[in-house]
Parts: C-alpha cells; sequence; structure tokens
C-alpha cells in the first residue's frame, strides 16, 4: 500500500516572482514546504537566471497546469551582440563573436522572420528528449546532437530598448514550447553578428503576471502562516483559457464520479473542451456534447 504523503490538502495558485539563481523545481519545493502543501507543481519551466512569473499550482489545480502550460506567453529580454555561447546565454561558453554591429532599422527589419508560424531548433543545452536522454546531460559530455527544428507561434517580436551598441532589448509574445535562447540565436545568425539572451524575464503566462507575485524573501517570511494563504489564488483561474459551462445540483456527483452529466452552455462548439461549474467551483473539464459534458479530469474539492 502506497504510503499518503503529509501535508495540507489544499488547492490554488501561487504566482511567485522567481529571481535569477534558482531553479523552476526549487522555487515549488520551496513554496510547498512553506505552505505545507501536499502536492505542487509548475506551469512552465524558466532556466535558472531567468526571472518573472512562475505560477505554482498546489493540489487539485494541479490538474490544471497543461491548460497554462499551452497559453500564450510573454518575455522580456536582452541580447548581447557579437557573441554566441554554447549555451545561447550568458552562462555557457563563447563560441564565435563578430565586430558587427546592425543599426536599430537592421534589427526591427529581421525581426519579421521571426514572427508568425516558425520553425524553431531548441538550445543544444535544453530539455529536449535524444534517444530517452535530456539534450543538456548530453551537451554537458560535449556531444553536439542534430535537434529537430519544432513549431512555434510568435504572435509578437519588438525591440523596445538599445541600451547600448552591444545590446538590444526585446519583447516576444508566443505560444508553447518557444525557447527565447533560440530566438536571440537565430537572429544573430540572421543579422550576421551572432548573439545570445544577456538576461530574460517573463512578464506574463496565461492569466497570470509576474507583477504583483510574491517573491521569494516573502515565502520564506510568511512561510507556515495564513498570511501566505491569503495570497493563493483560486484553481479556476487555470481555466481561463477554456469555455465555462454550468452544472445542475443533480449533476455534480455524476461528473466527479467520471460520467457524463447535464450542463448549461452557451458560446460552446460541440466536440469543443469546456469546464463544468457549480456556484462558481471548477467541478470536471470535458468535451461538450450538446447539453451534456464528457468528463475526462474531474476536482476533488478540498479544505
Amino acid at each position: 500500500m502506497a504510503r499518503k504523503r503529509k501535508g495540507r490538502d489544499i488547492s490554488g495558485w501561487l504566482v511567485v516572482d522567481k529571481p535569477a539563481g534558482i531553479t523552476s523545481t526549487a522555487v515549488v519545493n520551496k513554496v510547498r514546504w512553506a505552505l505545507d502543501a501536499r502536492k505542487a507543481g509548475h506551469a512552465g519551466t524558466l532556466d535558472p537566471e531567468a526571472t518573472g512569473v512562475l505560477a505554482v499550482a498546489l493540489g487539485e489545480a494541479t490538474k490544471t497546469v497543461p491548460f497554462v502550460t499551452d497559453a500564450m506567453k510573454a518575455y522580456m529580454f536582452t541580447i548581447r551582440l557579437g557573441q554566441a555561447t554554447n549555451t545561447d546565454d550568458a552562462e555557457g561558453e563563447v563560441i564565435g563573436e563578430s565586430d558587427l554591429r546592425p543599426d536599430d532599422e537592421t534589427i526591427k527589419s529581421a525581426l519579421g522572420q521571426f514572427v508568425g508560424d516558425i520553425m524553431q531548433v531548441p538550445p543544444q543545452f535544453s530539455a529536449v528528449k535524444v534517444d530517452g536522454q535530456r539534450a543538456y546531460k548530453k551537451a554537458r559530455e560535449g556531444t553536439e546532437m542534430e535537434l529537430a527544428a519544432r513549431p512555434l507561434w510568435v504572435e509578437e517580436l519588438v525591440l523596445v530598448d538599445r541600451p547600448d551598441v552591444d545590446h538590444v532589448t526585446l519583447e516576444m509574445t508566443c505560444g508553447k514550447g518557444g525557447y527565447v535562447r533560440a530566438i536571440a540565436r537565430d537572429l544573430g545568425d540572421a543579422l550576421g553578428c551572432k548573439a545570445h539572451v544577456k538576461s530574460l524575464r517573463r512578464i506574463w503566462s496565461g492569466p497570470f503576471q509576474a507583477e504583483g507575485g510574491v517573491t521569494l524573501e516573502q515565502v520564506d517570511a510568511m512561510a507556515r502562516t495564513p498570511d501566505l494563504d491569503a495570497f493563493l489564488k483560486p484553481l479556476e483561474i487555470g481555466l481561463d483559457s477554456l469555455p465555462e459551462v454550468r452544472c445542475l445540483a443533480e449533476s455534480v456527483a455524476r461528473l466527479r464520479n467520471g460520467n457524463p452529466a447535464s450542463v448549461i452552455a452557451t458560446d460552446v462548439e460541440f466536440g469543443e473542451e469546456a469546464w463544468a461549474s457549480y456556484d462558481g467551483k471548477a467541478i470536471a473539464v470535458g468535451t461538450y456534447r450538446g447539453g451534456e459534458l464528457q468528463p475526462s479530469r474531474v476536482f476533488i474539492p478540498t479544505a
């Protein structure tokens, strides 16, 4: 018999404004400890040196993580022109240099090729799997890999600042699976000057904003107190990208038992994924079948 995990059975989201110098997993572990939570996860890894919004899901909210991960995200990042690194960021070794420094108009003109549906090759130091092993592990061993290009939707990529001749600050809004480091690398190649990411900040992810997120210092200061609980956001926020249908009182038990049940819907197409609520609380996510919802995941009430 499996041992029951210790901790409080709480559900919701805690939005952390992640600092540089710590992994996303370490942030989740700290939040889980601070809230004495039984279960926790996050929606979208940030590199250790990246900062910004890291949405930590607790309890039943972990079931909504895929919907936040699939949502649009926005990044503010500064790239260093004139240098390519083996990690495509400032943590790596310089593997190429150039004296060329394009002007602002040349850079703006080049950005267009990275907007819309693009194909992007992940960095050598990335979490994609190669022969069952993470690429970054092979890269650390000195193995150079031919990584397959992946599709990415880039909604917007704009130049927002030019601090000096060597640096350019950009803002990008994109879909799931984008590597900002790859954008910097490929832009440097397109401009003929080489480039890598010097600093990176995720400013929003789906419904969550970095502005207003708690800092790790606040998490430490309020750990194991009701003060930190007050920052929890309801799990329903993680379903923001899905249409909502309302279920009748008699449908609640059926849905939670995994059975189709009657729902009240407006502006939901047959076969569309939606979430069912009762008194504003999430009951299930499933497929709408014209007056009924066929649940694919259900939410169990927590304290």
